[in-house]
């Protein structure tokens, strides 16, 4: 009996089952049936997954301040200006019969043309004055000052002129002209600050200062002055140590720094 049912049992290796072989070629034979299956839902998958397709990003729209920044970038740089014109020659003016004259005056004092005119300007603008240089001991500062031969001087017993014995003759702005030291120099200031008290870094000379009664000009100190241009001085005792009294006792010392 056991025999039977193994050799009943027992199939030859290569028959394949006739349910298993109708499966995948009816699958394979009816494709369009397995679309036909699909759920609605399913149908024109293709164009539901196109329309899943992220679209172009719109980029969002500036407002106008964001417009006006320039979105971070600088501002346009003005235009430069034009260059100065070039100062004109000797030949290029209209000297007329002077000509020969002013060039010959320029040979025989070793004169530019801007040179020779600055002299003709200082001798016809400041006449009746000299042209005065000075500066500090050690040399670092040095000036030029445009005022008379004859010096009035002010001696101010004020509690910081006293110290320092501050004399000194009074000339407008425009008449000063510093060569060099700007560098070199310091101030102090006390009280009302309004007095400018400059001097040396290096030798600490006081050469020249702007003064409280007179702060449009500058007080030049005659003893720091070259000599050779001083013809005489006259000094004037001002007692700074009522200051408010002094200035308004006094008839000039105001006008000597104005033009």
């Amino acid at each position: 009996m056991r025999r039977a049912r193994s050799g009943a049992a027992a199939k030859p290796r290569g028959q394949k089952r006739s349910g298993a072989s109708r499966a995948p070629a009816a699958a394979a034979s009816a494709p369009g049936a397995d679309r036909a299956r699909r759920p609605a839902g399913q149908a024109g998958g293709g164009s539901r997954a196109a329309a899943r397709q992220p679209s172009a990003k719109r980029r969002p729209q500036s407002s106008p301040r964001a417009q006006e920044a320039g979105a971070g970038e600088p501002p346009p740089e003005p235009p430069l200006p034009p260059p100065p014109p070039a100062a004109p020659s000797a030949s290029e003016l209209d000297l007329g019969e002077q000509r020969e004259r002013w060039e010959t005056f320029q040979k025989r004092q070793r004169l530019s043309f801007e040179g020779a005119a600055k002299l003709l300007l200082d001798t016809y603008e400041y006449q009746g004055l000299v042209k005065h240089t000075g500066g500090c001991h050690c040399g670092a500062v040095r000036f030029e000052v445009w005022a008379s031969a004859d010096l009035h001087i002010f001696d101010c017993n004020c509690s910081i002129c006293k110290k320092k014995q501050n004399r000194h003759f009074i000339v407008p702005a425009s008449r000063f002209k510093l060569l060099k030291g700007a560098e070199s120099i310091t101030t102090y200031t006390f009280n009302t600050h309004k007095a400018q008290h400059t001097f040396c870094k290096r030798c600490g000379v006081q050469s020249f200062y702007s003064p409280r009664s007179n702060p449009g000009g500058f007080g030049i100190a005659p003893h720091c002055l070259d000599e050779g241009t001083v013809r005489s001085v006259v000094v004037e005792e001002f007692n700074g140590s009522d200051w408010e009294k002094a200035m308004k006792e006094h008839k000039t010392i105001k006008s000597m720094s104005k033009e």
